[in-house]
């Protein structure tokens, strides 16, 4: 339910198939985090996408993706990259469901354009935490000289489709592209976690040139936003490392650069909300997230 894929609220935990994320994760661990990875670390990039090809595959309206300002980047150890931020979902997803039930195609099948994703009991929409969360995460990268894309900045009456997402980032060639999502499963299940694309061809999906970087850049956003924000790895995705590999996510089956999802936390448990809702803690959130993302692309 909170993912750009229609995902279910409960999902199940699916053991990681990457040996380079493994690798990454046994380099350094934060103690009494359950062997999460400490290293350093992204569902989204974008550079502007023409009219005619978001048109031509996607039910969405098209619209140019978002750079932040036209004012000179800072020069900074980020100098030079292209960072791509997908926020998830788009709060007015709710008044166009007829647009967003159309099925696009992702590589290996077809799912609905995109979905209204989760809320906290209280009505904090999932929507609105990922537009604020990578605001923050797009000041901060920004501040160190990358040039950051977001695929949407609720200047669209739906989506971007799930399929657009993905062409966003890919038509940026960017360097690393994160979408930010929350969950919305079970009360008592907590955590962050952070999905990896799984190996995947068929259709007009090949994962094969990512797969590594991908994992890469996911066991650096895990550590540092362990170390950030002290939030545990989930409880009930992922077995204890705050990693998930999936193969069935659209936006990263047709991805053809690093990317990753970075579940924050579930809206559904009281204790989790709390934290989601809460300006302080969104704000490490965010910066937990710039540091993987730094992290991988000086390695």
């Amino acid at each position: 339910m909170p993912y750009d894929d229609s995902v279910p609220p409960t999902r199940r935990a699916r053991p990681l198939l990457l040996a380079a994320a493994l690798a990454a994760l046994c380099l350094t661990t934060i103690t009494g985090c359950g062997g999460s990875p400490d290293t350093a670390e992204g569902k989204g990039a974008d550079a502007s996408v023409s009219p005619s090809a978001s048109a031509s595959t996607s039910p969405s309206a098209s619209a140019t993706p978002k750079a932040s300002s036209t004012a000179p980047l800072p020069q900074g150890p980020l100098t030079g990259r292209t960072v791509v931020i997908d926020p998830g979902h788009n709060p007015r997803n709710r008044e166009h469901t007829k647009e967003i039930n159309e099925q696009v195609d992702i590589g290996t099948g077809r799912k609905e354009c995109d979905t209204t994703g989760t809320s906290t009991d209280a009505g904090y929409a999932e929507a609105r935490f990922t537009l604020d969360v990578s605001h923050r995460l797009r000041e901060l990268l920004q501040a160190q000289g990358a040039r950051v894309l977001l695929t949407h900045d609720e200047d669209r009456p739906f989506g971007p489709c799930i399929d657009e997402r993905a062409r966003i980032g890919n038509e940026a060639k960017a360097d690393a592209v994160v979408s930010v999502h929350a969950d919305g499963s079970a009360v008592g299940n907590r955590g962050f976690h952070v999905i990896l694309p799984a190996a995947v061809k068929g259709g007009g999906a090949d994962t094969s040139k990512i797969v590594k970087s991908s994992a890469d850049l996911g066991a650096r956003i895990a550590g540092h936003f362990v170390r950030t924000t002290g939030s545990a790895p989930s409880n009930y995705i992922g077995g204890g490392t705050g990693l998930d590999t999936r193969d069935d996510l659209g936006g990263l089956n047709l991805s053809t650069v690093p990317k990753v999802f970075v579940e924050c936390g579930n809206m559904r448990d009281p204790k989790d909300a709390a934290l989601l809702t809460d300006a302080s803690w969104r704000q490490k959130a965010a910066q937990g997230m710039a540091d993987g993302i730094a992290a991988h692309l000086k390695g």
